[in-house]
């Protein structure tokens, strides 16, 4: 049997030029440059809402180890013969691990992130009705618990890479067969040098490899598969993590048979061993890089077709000048979606091409908003993993109601006369600012203008410091590090009643700003957010809501006139 790259006892020291090794060549440069554009065009899309939760640092460095490796292996028939002894030794035991390690360290996103979506599930109040105290800064074990979750992913996985280095130059250092005038006496190898080379690429000196890829393969992507099995989310997320799970399964046991069984000797002409894996690695590739790029683009397609929609619409109210009647059509089509999800029985038939354009609308959204969030915050925060969004508009919503006409009014609200009514709505603000812009305090960020942030910046960001302590060190693209407020004080301000059983009437109640107010702050301060983010909804998430009741309304219709189903 030959080595990794089929190197033996007789093969010769020369570049291998053949047809077998020029279509890998080819093959390896194709490839290489699909994946080289669908990295750069994710670059450029960064800012998609899809693409910006995801974290695509972590993911994308994974792949660029991974894909190194891979091209190493698609040459292999052609430079193996010429190739130092350990060097596919290293290559194995450096660029792939640490390649998978960082691959499953971005692949545990999202679980993490769907686990964190679910506090905007009825308004958050199953979160923080549940949140555990402030843990201590006894123990190590406890301050490690206490860290950032993109800190200890990043430790974990750090500690991972470094014990997988280390264990393969251990193994490099006492294996004689890399080096024989010193290491443990025996398990140097004899004969010619080709022959040295084929022992070299096989051998227990490999096992900190093999071990660490059966771990991620058969130990660490079924936990994930299990987690992640009732998350339905419309990104595209679940599927490209299920998809990378699976294609690891068979990459290690086929290496392994294809390097020690006799039977494979042929095949190993024209398919190397470690090919196996490489296999692995495109699917890896596809589900991480390609999956993700269709993604955007059906995204922008949807976008497109809802702006679409929605033009048509309002050509039609203005030809008809009857807006009224517009609104009470929009209304009624909403009322209908939320309750019989436009079945048979509903009052407006899902095929008719006005209802469906006047439902895509911003009033019809503006509608659900002010009259049942709950079905959109749901779906929001469990499929689409903006939940933030919708929280934010409710709590925006919510705040402005609870405005008295003094600070609604402008300049004079700032009298003496109304310094703690202006204190209690400044700190409510206060509190909104934290919990959804401040990129530094808040679990997911809104994605708002940078001019829009640096104005809110401007107001909040002083006293926020002052509120919550020192800021901590995010990622603005992927900010999903755990942030906790202080425990509640039994105080209750006479403002938060209205809104006590929401999550925000909750944290207003946690802590409070004493200091000065500043002049720009005024009731207005958040409506270019709130813009941009009612916009940003209506684009992206509300015609993802829309469908998806029109699939639900259709399995239903479908599962009712069943004859089966109705016996």
């Amino acid at each position: 049997m030959g080595s990794e790259l089929n190197v033996q006892a007789d093969s010769k020291a020369e570049l291998a030029i053949n047809p077998v090794t020029i279509w890998w060549a080819v093959w390896t440069v194709v490839w290489t440059t699909a994946v080289g554009l669908g990295m750069w065009f994710l670059i450029r899309r960064r800012n998609s809402p899809i693409l910006r939760i995801r974290g695509l640092g972590l993911s994308l460095s994974a792949v660029v180890l991974l894909h190194i490796y891979w091209i190493l292996v698609q040459l292999g028939l052609m430079y193996g013969a010429l190739a130092p002894g350990d060097a596919e030794f290293w290559i194995m035991g450096l660029y792939l691990p640490c390649g998978i390690s960082l691959f499953h360290a971005s692949n545990s996103r999202f679980l993490h992130v769907a686990k964190l979506q679910k506090k905007y599930v009825d308004g958050g109040k199953r979160l923080l009705s549940s949140s555990p105290e402030p843990k201590g800064k006894g123990s190590l074990l406890t301050r490690f618990q206490n860290l950032a979750y993109n800190t200890r992913i990043l430790i974990l996985v750090g500690a991972g890479m470094l014990l997988q280095i280390s264990l393969t130059v251990l193994m490099w250092v006492i294996s004689r067969k890399y080096h024989s005038s010193w290491g443990i006496p025996g398990t140097e190898v004899t004969g010619s040098e080709m022959a040295q080379k084929a022992e070299m690429g096989r051998g227990w000196e490999w096992w900190p490899g093999v071990v660490l890829q059966f771990f991620w393969a058969w130990v660490v992507a079924p936990v994930i598969l299990w987690k992640s099995r009732d998350i339905h989310d419309t990104q595209g997320w679940r599927l490209q993590t299920i998809g990378c799970c699976l294609s690891n399964l068979h990459a290690t046991p086929m290496w392994l048979i294809a390097l020690y069984v006799p039977a494979f000797e042929v095949v190993n002409q024209y398919w190397l061993p470690p090919q196996w894996i490489a296999i692995s690695i495109i699917a890896i590739e596809v589900f991480t890089v390609f999956l993700p790029c269709w993604e955007v683009v059906r995204h922008q397609s949807l976008r497109q077709e809802t702006l679409d929609a929605i033009a048509n619409w309002e050509k039609k109210v203005k030809g008809s000048n009857s807006e009224e009647k517009s609104m009470n059509t929009t209304s009624t089509m909403v009322d209908s979606m939320l309750s019989v999800g436009w079945s048979t029985k509903g009052s407006v038939k899902s095929d008719n091409s006005s209802s469906r354009d006047s439902i895509l609308t911003m009033g019809a959204l503006e509608y659900v908003l002010e009259r049942n969030p709950d079905p959109l915050q749901k779906f929001s925060a469990l499929n689409d993993f903006s939940g933030e969004n919708i929280a934010f508009l409710t709590s925006i919503a919510e705040w402005k109601n609870s405005l008295p006409q003094a600070i609604l009014d402008g300049p004079g609200a700032k009298d003496d006369n109304l310094r703690d009514l202006l204190r209690e709505h400044f700190n409510r603000a206060l509190h909104i600012y934290a919990e959804f812009i401040s990129v530094h305090h808040a679990e997911f960020p809104l994605n708002i203008s940078g001019h829009d942030l640096k104005h809110l910046e401007s107001v909040f960001e002083k006293p926020t410091s002052i509120l919550y302590g020192e800021e901590r060190e995010v990622d603005p693209v992927s900010p999903f590090d755990k942030f906790t407020f202080d425990l509640p004080s039994p105080a209750k301000s006479e403002f938060s009643e209205k809104g006590a059983a929401s999550s925000m009437s909750s944290i207003r109640e946690r802590v409070l700003y004493w200091g000065d107010i500043p002049e720009e702050f005024c009731a207005t301060i958040f409506d270019e957010a709130e813009k941009s983010i009612k916009y940003l909804v209506l684009t992206n998430t509300w015609p993802k809501f829309v469908r998806n009741h029109r699939r639900l309304s259709a399995d239903s219709e479908t599962t009712l006139n069943d004859p089966v189903n109705m016996v």
